[in-house]
């Protein structure tokens, strides 16, 4: 199966906003758990959000009320709204996807937070 497809990364200063999505191909978000997880160089990798088939939510403490994960149904994507961004948000952000019946990576994508 392909991996799914991260987007919307890039460079923003401090205190800026960056929208992440997450697609793929033969696979119904609404039907897993997906997962935004991250790592910074030199760091583990650490869960970021969740969002599951039900719709809850859940973040790491460090992005409560700065991050805001969603899920399209229409366009079949998962979204990871970022406001108030800091530095050590910085890392390579990646969705994963799972069920019972499925275990799905994306490559990951780069956020990078500075001046």
């Amino acid at each position: 199966q392909a991996p799914l497809v991260e987007s919307g990364g890039g460079w923003v200063q401090p205190g800026g906003s960056l929208r992440l999505s997450c697609g793929g191909s033969e696979i119904r978000f609404d039907s897993c758990t997906t997962y935004w997880y991250r790592q910074a160089p030199g760091k583990q990798r650490e869960l970021v959000a969740a969002i599951r088939s039900s719709g809850r939510t859940d973040y790491r403490d460090s992005v409560k009320g700065r991050f805001n994960i969603s899920r399209d149904d229409t366009m079949n994507l998962v979204n990871l709204q970022m406001d108030r961004l800091k530095p050590e948000d910085t890392a390579t952000y990646y969705c994963i996807a799972q069920s019972e019946v499925l275990d799905r990576w994306g490559q990951g994508i780069q956020v990078t937070i500075s001046s």
